[in-house]
């Protein structure tokens, strides 16, 4: 079981996990399980409140869940999880993500991802974060850098705080999330000069994300190789 993070809201997590999922499941035949436990900017349905990144995921998943396993808190709301939580009078906190998380059900998988939202340090409230919930369940971390501007600094970051956590990070992914970063080139071999985890992939820009088209960039060896 692997938790995906990004070094912003931005950095294309949901589309890079899907296209993880997908190449396990295609690839190497492997049960796979995709899961958000938070989620904001829902939509309502006759079902409830449904959120995209959710449905993606829930998509590449060869183990079926019911929404609610795959995504116990979701907000209507396009704003952050912590203020939309109090919003709407729920009070998030690492061991309530905890308490939520179907262990058992993921257990059944042979390839699992819980994806994040925003970036390694989400709020939930009350100087508490999502990064607990992960540090309690001694996840190894994915991270998708969204290629842009400032990633290099954000990326730097983000690892060095999950490994300051005590963690394992099982590699980084860059996604080229926006078709004109300038110096794209320079700015990737400098991640892969500073970045100490093991290295996934490049994901070009691809119109409309195809997760297929996506999963042929990715390296999933080191992650299988995980123990």
């Amino acid at each position: 079981m692997f938790f995906v993070t990004g070094t912003d809201t931005d950095s294309g997590k949901t589309q890079v996990a899907a296209a993880l999922l997908y190449k396990a499941r295609t690839r190497y035949g492997l049960k796979t399980v995709g899961v958000k436990p938070i989620a904001s900017g829902c939509k309502r349905t006759a079902y409830g409140l449904r959120n995209a990144d959710a449905l993606m995921l829930m998509e590449q998943s060869s183990l079926k869940l019911d929404y609610e396993k795959v995504n116990p808190f979701a907000f209507e709301p396009a704003i952050a999880p912590h203020v939309a939580a109090t919003d709407a009078g729920i009070e998030l906190s690492p061991e309530g993500v905890l308490a939520r998380l179907d262990l058992t059900q993921y257990s059944m998988a042979d390839f699992c991802l819980v994806e994040g939202a925003g970036g390694w340090r989400l709020p939930l409230g009350n100087n508490r974060y999502l990064s607990e919930t992960v540090v309690a369940l001694a996840m190894p971390v994915i991270i998708v850098v969204g290629m842009k501007l400032g990633c290099l600094n954000h990326a730097v970051m983000t690892e060095e705080l999950i490994y300051a956590d005590g963690l394992q990070v099982a590699g980084w992914v860059a996604n080229r999330a926006q078709p004109d970063m300038a110096r794209f080139e320079e700015n990737l071999a400098s991640l892969k000069q500073m970045m100490q985890s093991p290295f996934l992939g490049t994901i070009p820009y691809i119109p409309g994300a195809d997760v297929a088209e996506m999963a042929e960039h990715l390296d999933l060896a080191p992650l299988l190789q995980s123990p």
